[in-house]
């Protein structure tokens, strides 16, 4: 049975749109503090910097920041800072991976390298982390900014890991959700933790906030792997194939050529390995990925993730936001269905 891939209907986009509403006061107030931060009197890093902010994207991961310091009770401004400074992280990387990847498209702009070049994406990257940092000195919280810190030096290490395992086709699933914990579901775990350290809750709570981003970003990055073959280029804000082209080794890659005959297997070496793409061969990637099921088994993956992130919420009390917060993990798994 072929896998439906389409856009969330409109009650999985109310559970998102619940977080939104919720947040929407501190939001603004990130929203502004974004904007203020990315000021330079060297007038190329606004420039640049504001190309990819103004684009859109949901903003999920500094919403989750402002939710889960609201589901603990915080009543500080550190999480406006610390919600901007994740943002920012997020931002860095997304230029820098648009450099590494020679990618055209970024949340359905072109990107920013093919406008400025890819000195100036990586450059303005990096001075957006610097401010990232400085926003979560200004906090004072050190545990905060060790979590933080550390997603940082995580992300970079998990962006190496995918490099390294670009176009191997003995990469095994271990190795595949390895990479994806580092390069996507840290920053979505360090988000999340820092709500509950910041509100002085106890380790539990932070470790249950921890694991709810975490299996919430695992979710979000194995639905983005199916749509690189099946979806929009307005729901992936990039190229559909993109991940086939660069030869990225993701999970329903892994699960077909596992299952794949030798002239199937071929077919994996000459258009992955091997760079040498045709013009029907994403059609003929496709049909190999229904055909062994990866596709669903991928979705199927990311529904077990989502129902790991919403157990992770059950020591909270119950109450509007954790509701919206399982409504955001509806909301990243039904993109596909």
């Amino acid at each position: 049975m072929a896998l439906s891939i389409e856009n969330p209907k409109p009650e999985v986009e109310a559970g998102l749109n619940d977080l939104v509403a919720l947040v929407a006061d501190d939001m603004a107030r990130v929203n502004t503090t974004i904007l203020s931060r990315t000021g330079s009197d060297v007038a190329m890093i606004p420039e640049v910097a504001n190309h990819l902010i103004a684009s859109g994207g949901k903003r999920l991961r500094p919403i989750l920041t402002l939710a889960c310091a609201k589901l603990c009770g915080y009543a500080g401004d550190g999480d406006v800072k610390l919600a901007a400074s994740v943002e920012f992280m997020h931002t860095a990387t997304l230029l820098h991976d648009d450099v590494v990847d020679e990618s055209d498209m970024r949340r359905g702009r072109v990107a920013a390298r093919i406008k400025w070049g890819n000195e100036a994406s990586v450059l303005v990257g990096d001075f957006l982390l610097g401010q990232a940092f400085r926003m979560m000195v200004e906090v004072g919280s050190l545990r905060a900014l060790d979590i933080l810190s550390a997603a940082a030096t995580v992300i970079a290490e998990g962006e190496v890991m995918q490099l390294t395992n670009a176009k191997n086709l003995e990469t095994d699933e271990a190795a595949y959700l390895a990479v994806i914990r580092g390069k996507t579901a840290e920053l979505f775990a360090a988000a999340c933790e820092v709500g509950p350290v910041l509100a002085g809750r106890p380790e539990a709570e932070q470790v249950a906030a921890r694991a709810y981003g975490m299996n919430l970003g695992i979710a979000f990055q194995l639905i983005d792997d199916v749509l690189d073959y099946g979806g929009t280029s307005a729901e992936l804000g990039k190229n559909v194939g993109d991940d086939f082209r660069e030869g990225k080794i993701t999970l329903p890659i892994v699960l077909a050529h596992r299952r794949a005959s030798e002239g199937e297997r071929g077919f994996w070496r000459r258009t992955l390995q091997q760079g040498e793409i045709g013009e029907d061969d994403l059609g003929t990637a496709l049909d190999l990925l229904q055909r062994h099921g990866a596709l669903e088994e991928t979705v199927a993956r990311a529904h077990h993730y989502g129902a790991q992130a919403r157990a992770a919420l059950d020591i909270f009390p119950d109450g509007p936001v954790k509701a919206a917060l399982n409504g955001a993990v509806e909301f990243c798994v039904a993109r596909a269905r």
